[in-house]
């Protein structure tokens, strides 16, 4: 997938993965994986811009397989700015869609 789509939509992902329920950063790589292949590299540095932003928040969970791990959850902030994400998103990408399987100009100013 072209690396631009993915930075613009990543965002999105993450929250929306997190959102469904607490989780570890590897397991939130795994996950958003599944949609969008992504290193480590590209998560960790974008789980603490989103903390630092006030999205999520995190806590520490004791591990049986070595220390602690750090959990992030979604704030209501986070919740509120991912809806509108989800929103734009959707709106977007149904005029692309549009555009891209040649809808006329009259059909894609009924979809705003």
């Amino acid at each position: 997938m072209n690396a631009q789509f993915k930075k613009g939509v990543l965002d999105l992902v993450v929250m929306v993965v997190v959102s469904q329920h607490d989780i570890y950063g590897y397991e939130l790589v795994k996950r958003v994986c599944e949609v969008v292949e992504v290193n480590e590299g590209t998560i960790y540095p974008l789980l603490k811009r989103m903390t630092n932003e006030k999205y999520f928040e995190t806590y520490l969970v004791e591990s049986t397989e070595g220390p602690p791990r750090k959990y992030y959850r979604i704030t209501a902030l986070g919740l509120t700015t991912m809806n509108q994400l989800k929103t734009e998103w959707l709106a977007f990408s149904k005029q692309l869609n549009l555009f891209l399987e040649g809808g006329t100009h009259d059909e894609q100013e009924g979809i705003s």
